[in-house]
């Protein structure tokens, strides 16, 4: 298991007073302040959060230390970490994308299809990437009960049941 969890990334500055985007990972978007201060991927660099503010698509935050355009402008990008000892457990078929990221995957039979390499969410729920164990390119599945059935964390592994034509090169479809 991770022993940080990313719960931000940084965006464009936002103003002239230092503020900057906020793209929140947490489940409630404004509880990113709740965990204290956060830290760059690296470890090198701490952010307390002075104030939070929601906007359209994003948050507005301003950080201790950042009061003007210029130093908000260097924040660009930047994603934040806080360790996982500071959040709370995951519910029950609740989990932290970190806990996934290099789980085996594998068919009902059990053969392994590969691991997981990432989970992304474009707007229309959450997919998983599979590196293939063997050469080839990532694929990605629908993270939904009927085509990931099992997650088993402890166990370093999930089950599929992709949808038919997944691993298919014909994609003509079928005459009656």
């Amino acid at each position: 298991m991770a022993e940080r969890i990313c719960v931000g990334r940084i965006g464009a500055a936002h103003g002239t007073r230092g503020e900057v985007k906020l793209w929140s990972f947490t489940a409630d978007p404004l509880a990113v302040a709740d965990y204290g201060a956060l830290e760059s991927e690296d470890g090198t660099q701490s952010f307390e959060i002075e104030t939070l503010r929601p906007a359209k698509d994003f948050l507005v935050a301003r950080f201790a230390g950042i009061a003007d355009r210029t130093a908000a402008e260097q924040l660009r990008n930047v994603d934040l970490y806080v360790a996982r000892d500071r959040l709370p457990p995951p519910e029950p078929d609740e989990y932290y994308y970190a806990d996934l990221i290099g789980l085996a995957v594998v068919d009902g039979s059990g053969a392994t299809l590969g691991s997981v390499a990432a989970i992304h969410n474009f707007g229309a729920g959450d997919l998983i990437e599979v590196k293939p164990s063997l050469s080839g390119t990532t694929f990605m599945l629908p993270f939904t009960e009927a085509v990931v059935p099992v997650v088993d964390v402890p166990g370093r592994r999930i089950v599929v049941d992709p949808p038919a034509n997944t691993f298919s090169d014909d994609t003509t479809p079928e005459k009656d």
